[in-house]
């Protein structure tokens, strides 16, 4: 009787202590390079979240730096990260197994679209002569950053001159860097233009555009650049910067813009993703205070442009807010958890 008290005893505690590491435990958000918008995107949702949920629910979030959306695709494969923010074409491309990501990543869950992902291909203004993304077919050897190695902004900056039949392994001297580094590294005279796919303003352009001015341009885009680029992945919808979006920017510049999503693993808690997605859209004010690219964010647009179905804590909560989901979103879980793929 006394081992059998000492047992239950025993048990109890382990059952508490395991109970209270859950409830400490923060699940890990994703990123990308400080430099761009992605990391304090995220330290604002996390902080956030963590401030309504952790003392009611025990959810906390906790959010980190990266090399961008394909580590972040690893990264939550590996269960390294349970939440990430992805550039839209990676959600098309992780469930489906295509461009980058070899293997479909059925693990993978939407949680939510979120602020547009604004494409800015820099180019020092002496090599434009359109003023448009085509001028960088005009290079010649000089030194040009797509993104860091295997981030986000390599990847879909390499699709986007693809699709649009810029040859850049012939005539960029590629180099690949994060957003601070590329920023420095233009203004030192070391590269000659640089892609930074972004939510506007991002601070990598305002701090380039305040030492560099009229010596550098945002290339514009045309309907015909845009249209093209849409063939495949139909995600992308004109960007317009006026005058002053950026330092020492006098003219009209019109761009492109795709969305970022918000991405989970399949095996988080559905009272997780509802309550963590149900804190984004209620508090989506204060959000918008902390950073100026959320201010395109919109509920009835929260399903847009997502390429995994949606988690079920999602579905729920936007089921309850009246969204109309459109059915390839919604996704009849196995009894069995899917297979984890490599990438």
């Amino acid at each position: 009787m006394n081992k059998l008290v000492v047992g239950l005893l025993v048990a109890i505690f382990l059952t508490a202590c395991s109970d209270e590491l859950t409830r400490a435990r923060p699940y890990v958000l994703t990123t990308a390079t400080t430099g761009g918008t992605y990391y304090p995107v995220g330290v604002a949702l996390a902080t956030i979240a963590h401030a309504q949920l952790y003392e009611t629910r025990g959810i906390s979030l906790t959010a980190i730096s990266s090399a961008g959306s394909l580590e972040n695709v690893k990264l939550l494969r590996d269960n390294q990260a349970q939440f990430a923010i992805l550039q839209g074409p990676f959600g098309a491309w992780s469930w489906n197994g295509e461009g980058p990501v070899s293997n479909p990543q059925t693990h993978i869950r939407s949680v939510s679209a979120l602020w547009k992902n604004v494409e800015h291909f820099v180019l020092l203004t002496e090599l434009t002569e359109a003023g448009d993304i085509m001028d960088l077919d005009n290079l010649d050897g000089e030194r040009y950053v797509l993104g860091a190695r295997n981030s986000g902004a390599e990847q879909t900056g390499r699709f986007i001159l693809d699709t649009l039949g810029i040859d850049y392994e012939e005539k960029f001297n590629l180099a690949y860097m994060g957003y601070g580094p590329t920023t420095s590294a233009i203004q030192d005279g070391n590269i000659v233009g640089m892609n930074i796919p972004a939510g506007a303003p991002v601070s990598s352009i305002t701090q380039a555009f305040a030492l560099l001015g009229d010596r550098m341009s945002i290339l514009n885009w045309t309907e015909e650049s845009m249209n093209k680029l849409n063939t495949r992945y139909p995600l992308w919808d004109w960007y317009d910067f006026p005058p002053g979006t950026y330092p020492n920017q006098t003219e009209h510049i019109r761009t492109i813009a795709s969305p970022n999503i918000l991405v989970t693993r399949v095996d988080i808690p559905e009272e997780v993703v509802y309550n963590v997605t149900k804190v984004i859209w209620e508090n989506l004010a204060t959000l918008q205070e902390i950073h100026g690219a959320t201010k395109d964010m919109r509920l009835e647009i929260a399903v847009d442009g997502l390429g995994a179905p949606l988690h079920p804590g999602a579905l729920r909560y936007y089921r309850e807010v009246g969204l109309e989901i459109p059915a390839r979103l919604i996704f009849k879980e196995p009894s069995e958890p899917p297979a984890v793929a490599g990438v």
